[in-house]
């Protein structure tokens, strides 16, 4: 998933204010095609996904980075770029506080009934060393929760770094799976559980890189998933290091009766899953499986990134793939497709379109927190006019429009200049300023819009940072800058005609 030293009744509606949404579903017969493009979600929370398809109902949950656990939810996966990021959990120092990583979600029986458990990475030092397996119940059936913390899951001895935790069912019995380090070897672990939120043994390694193409930057074998059909099950993981381009999946297949004996794995020598320069896509990795509306097809989510520079950070975006299978019953994962390549939805998806932030429409961004908005500083047109927040004043300098570009991308025109909202240098560190430029038509100049608590996540494709009111200031002139997502308010716009 990363290395440790790093920085860090329709649907769920876009808005609050039906005035800021247009959403129309359109049902369609079985045998109909459905189109959408990836990515289904953008930054700043899509690495690491989680996808699963529940009553009706599409749910992802993706890494963080900070102290919240969110998800989506949408009636077709048309939707699900435009979905509302529900803040389901919010840790605390009993909780582990920050840096949440790759949550899960699990439908299992436990001595509570049948519930939800969401598992997730946390830890409460900055970045990476302090990281441990935690889980959440579910009060009912919702995925959505609310949800209690039931606590730490200890799998590893003296309290050891476990990350990536899955959960599979193997002959009616619960195994937690998940990956720690035994020297420089990042490996594959399971233990097996007693209830959902508690295991009865520490973890035994069952896999660690044996291959080249396991050990590109790091040797990495993380973020386990379990695949199940015709009676067989296997294994997927990524290898290598996610600061790579080479990140990517490999397979075990369980070809004994002991799940908790490495003798009962069989590792597949080749990948499974890689990068595709033909295809623009890098670091492929980290995904999950799940069943199309109808039950008759096998999805795949996982993330990547659209450059060789990108690493381990929020450029990585949600994608959705189709997983078909060989002759022998072992998956075909296939080739990492294209952003601008639409693609057939999962079968019985009942279709949709999300028109928002409308094309023509000029719209107001106001800070949450601030109560400010999206400014042009002193009305200037000429490339490099700085952005800051102001109070409202009505006019065309604090207006701008929302042209889609590819894959659920918008450049942000700003109605007085006609320029556009562009990050400095293209840069990529936190503190990058905002100013308004000539369209250049690159990814420095692309934003994706997530809404989120009534509010909206606005992230540069180019380095997954989002707008964000510089110090929390409330007063004329703060600037607006790019930072990474810190779950407050002062991180999140309205936008409004």
């Amino acid at each position: 998933m990363r290395i440790r030293p790093l920085r860090a009744a329709l649907i769920t509606l876009l808005m609050t204010a039906p005035a800021y949404v247009t959403v129309a579903f359109n049902p369609l017969s079985s045998d109909a095609a459905v189109g959408f493009t990836n990515p289904v979600a953008a930054a700043p929370y899509a690495a690491d996904p989680w996808v699963g398809y529940d009553n009706g109902n599409y749910y992802l949950a993706a890494t963080t980075w900070n102290n919240q656990v969110v998800i989506k939810k949408a009636k077709s996966v048309a939707a699900l770029p435009g979905a509302t990021e529900t803040v389901v959990h919010t840790g605390t120092a009993s909780a582990s506080c920050c840096n949440v990583w790759a949550p899960e979600l699990h439908k299992l029986s436990g001595p509570n009934g049948t519930r939800w458990y969401l598992y997730y990475s946390a830890g409460t030092t900055a970045c990476c060393d302090g990281q441990r397996s935690f889980v959440l119940e579910s009060s009912g059936s919702d995925p959505m929760g609310p949800y209690t913390f039931k606590g730490q899951l200890n799998v590893q001895a003296n309290n050891g770094w476990a990350i990536d935790g899955s959960v599979a069912t193997i002959g009616g019995k619960n195994f937690f799976l998940y990956s720690s380090w035994v020297g420089d070897l990042q490996s594959l672990f399971i233990a097996p559980m007693s209830n959902p939120w508690t295991v009865s043994a520490l973890g035994t390694r069952i896999a660690y890189p044996t291959h080249s193409w396991e050990q590109v930057g790091t040797k990495v074998n993380e973020a386990p998933y379990i695949l199940q059909r015709g009676g067989k099950t296997f294994l997927t993981y990524s290898a290598s290091s996610c600061n790579t381009p080479d990140y990517k999946i490999g397979m075990l297949t369980l070809t004994g009766s002991n799940p908790l004996a490495a003798s009962s794995w069989t590792k597949k020598s080749t990948p499974i899953f890689q990068r595709s320069d033909t295809n623009g896509v890098y670091g492929p990795g980290h995904h999950s499986f799940f069943t199309s509306p109808d039950g008759t097809e096998t999805w795949m989510a996982y993330h990547a990134n659209e450059t060789t520079a990108q690493g381990c950070g929020a450029t990585r975006t949600t994608r959705l793939k189709k997983v078909n299978f060989n002759g022998d019953g072992t998956p075909d994962l296939g080739t990492p497709d294209k952003l601008t390549t639409t693609l057939t939805a999962p079968s019985g998806d009942p279709g949709g379109t999300v028109t928002f932030p409308a094309a023509g429409t000029s719209y107001r961004l106001t800070n949450t927190a601030t109560g400010k908005v999206l400014d042009a500083r002193q009305c200037a047109t000429a490339n490099g006019t700085a952005i800051q927040q102001w109070t409202s004043l009505g006019n065309a300098c604090q207006k701008w429009t929302f042209t889609k570009t590819t894959g659920n991308y918008y450049r942000i025109t700003n109605v007085n200049s006609g320029t556009v909202l562009d990050s400095v240098g293209c840069g990529t560190a936190n503190g990058t300023a905002l100013n308004l430029w000539s369209s250049l038509g690159n990814a420095c100049q692309e934003w994706s819009v997530t809404p989120i608590n009534g509010g909206h996540l606005i992230a540069n494709r180019g380095n997954g940072l989002v707008l964000d009111v510089a110090g929390c200031g409330t007063a004329d002139g703060v600037a607006v800058r790019q930072w990474a997502s810190l779950g407050n308010t002062c991180q999140q716009w309205k936008i409004a005609p």
